[in-house]
């Protein structure tokens, strides 16, 4: 089956678009349209905005630029879609919400969006999201909520907060869809999908030109079909020459599953498939070593005695806003959970910042060259109408998604969630493969092994 025959039926990877290109079996123009056609067949909830103006442009300049042999980039006329808190060039930023939409429109595009157009990147549009990136459920009221397309039967939440970037990936409506991730939503959206999500740690990617929810927590990374269309996406948002690693040799590889938080209240098929999945990499020649993360315990024990730090983060981003009468335009939820930081004391963010420095350093210490190993979400995509119609619920299913994940951004990890299975409602399952910041070509190389055994287990 070719590119063009996947579009918008399954996952599609930009490494296999790009050959295409180079080979002239594939023309940008062409595929943009089709693109288009394929997202306006698709769950309108899945894009806020589309950028078929300048995509057709674009895409036009890439057909030039490949019929002279002179492309930017080998992945010069790939599709890419923005979750909507990129700053586009006369675009108004609106993270997925509405009360922003008389704010003044961008005057640049963002880092890496300027990035993706030097490498001949064709962006398509911007991708729904949770209101402000405050849920990892990816429910809005604004925009409608992407329909997740597993499970059969019911509608099912696609994660959050890059809901948008989820759901066109695995539809595959776009090779790369680009989120943020400050407690997991690039990779739960990937997890929940059943696609392949990287996050680098606070210093790996350009942040100019993003809506922030919380200055310190803050992470970036694309989601695609495959590993090595996340690291291609990965250089290109760094300016960089795409340049994939070789792969380190399994037995080279030492894994550390921690025993404590991310298994609780963990689906029986999600500890199954974990499981199953330890035990390929152990056949295969890695060492597997379980234990106790205490700095996972200490985490827990500071959120339950002082709170979130994204929540003073995210109040101070908003205070007027939430203060305002236009707060009535905003999702109720997302309000009440802003808010809710105002309870939090100064000493209560001292400690936090302070206990977390050290927390970065000891896990540091701790782990190693170890790769931490554990389910990327302790449950399957959840039903959507229960979530809708029940605020106790949505907050409990809230906390218990973001549990796993958000660990990696209060230690400041690069990670990556694999999709690695199924349950009995055919919904995806998913692994988490963290490093310390700074080890991301290390946990990158890796990861490339892991996948191949995975693949094929």
């Amino acid at each position: 089956m070719s590119v063009m025959d996947k579009i918008g039926k399954a996952p599609v990877s930009a490494l296999d678009m790009a050959t295409q290109l180079a080979d002239g079996s594939l023309c940008p123009v062409e595929l943009i349209q089709a693109t288009f056609a394929h997202i306006k067949s698709c769950d309108p909830a899945i894009f806020t905005e589309l950028l078929e103006e300048r995509a057709l442009q674009e895409a036009q300049a890439s057909r030039q630029r490949r019929q002279q042999g002179k492309p930017f980039s080998p992945w010069d006329g790939i599709p890419v879609a923005w979750k909507d808190l990129f700053d586009i060039k006369d675009r108004v930023t609106t993270a997925g919400s509405v009360v922003l939409k008389s704010n003044v429109p961008a005057a640049h595009d963002a880092t890496m969006v300027t990035n993706a157009a030097q490498a001949g990147l064709v962006s398509v549009g911007c991708l729904n999201m949770t209101e402000f990136a405050y849920s990892g459920l990816g429910l809005n009221p604004h925009y409608g909520t992407p329909k997740n397309p597993y499970g059969t039967n019911v509608e099912r939440i696609p994660g959050g907060s890059s809901s948008g970037c989820g759901v066109a990936v695995a539809r595959g409506l776009v090779p790369l869809a680009i989120g943020s991730d400050t407690g997991g939503s690039v990779r739960i959206p990937a997890a929940l999908n059943g696609v392949v999500g990287y996050k680098g740690s606070s210093k790996a990617f350009p942040k100019g030109g993003t809506y922030p929810l919380s200055v310190t927590l803050d992470t970036f990374g694309p989601l695609a079909a495959d590993l090595k269309s996340c690291i291609g996406a990965a250089d290109i948002l760094n300016g960089r020459a795409i340049s994939i690693p070789k792969p380190t040799p399994i037995h080279k590889l030492k894994f550390f599953v921690p025993t404590n938080v991310v298994f609780n209240h963990a689906e029986q098929a999600v500890v199954e498939n974990f499981e199953a999945s330890v035990r390929a990499l152990q056949m295969a020649g890695a060492t597997v070593v379980r234990g106790v993360c205490r700095e996972f315990d200490r985490i827990r024990a500071l959120s339950s005695e002082h709170g979130y730090l994204v929540g003073p983060e995210a109040l101070d981003v908003h205070w007027d806003l939430v203060h305002s009468a236009d707060a009535v335009q905003m999702d109720p939820r997302i309000v009440e959970r802003i808010l809710s930081a105002g309870e939090m004391s100064a000493r209560d963010l001292i400690v936090i910042r302070r206990e977390r420095a050290k927390l970065i350093i000891q896990n540091r210490q701790a782990q190693g060259d170890q790769i931490m190993l554990f389910p990327t979400t302790a449950i399957t995509a959840p039903k959507l109408k229960p979530l809708e119609d029940d605020d106790e619920l949505y907050q409990r299913t809230n906390q218990l998604m973001l549990r796993n994940t958000a660990l990696g951004n209060f230690l400041d990890w690069c990670g990556i969630a694999l999709p690695n299975g199924v349950d009995q409602n055919q919904l995806p399952t998913s692994i988490l493969l963290s490093m310390p910041g700074g080890r991301e070509s290390d946990l990158l190389s890796a990861t490339i092994t892991i996948e191949n055994i995975l693949s094929r287990s």
